[in-house]
């Protein structure tokens, strides 16, 4: 059986332009973030808010391909670009005073990919 992807229009789209993005620039970090969201919604990444307190610092950018949950808590400020955000690690997140920003506005932001963190 072929895998399909996603059939959702604008996480197709997400893909193709993360692609797109990761060849012109020559940014493999756009192409690995894309392939992980190609992944069925069960197996995408789901990380906790504990999880990115320890392992970014302040002023980190940090891209979780997948799910930010809100066990836990985070106390310095990060730029977070995820695909999908819970209720509660987005009420914490701002809060803390971090930004939150979509995965193509990061892209364009840092199209090269540098001083980014994958988490997940």
């Amino acid at each position: 059986m072929k895998r399909t992807g996603p059939s959702n229009e604008i996480t197709r789209n997400l893909i193709s332009e993360l692609k797109k993005r990761a060849n012109e620039q020559k940014a493999p970090i756009w192409k690995r973030v894309a392939l992980d969201l190609e992944r069925a919604t069960r197996s995408r990444r789901e990380v906790n808010l504990s999880i990115l307190s320890r392992y970014t610092e302040d002023n980190d950018v940090v891209v979780v391909p997948g799910k930010v949950l809100g066990a836990g808590s985070i106390e310095h400020k990060i730029t977070l670009a995820a695909f999908n955000l819970s209720k509660s690690a987005e009420e914490k997140l701002l809060k803390a005073g971090c930004k939150i920003i979509s995965l193509l506005d990061i892209s364009k932001e840092s199209p090269k990919g540098k001083k980014i963190k994958i988490i997940g």
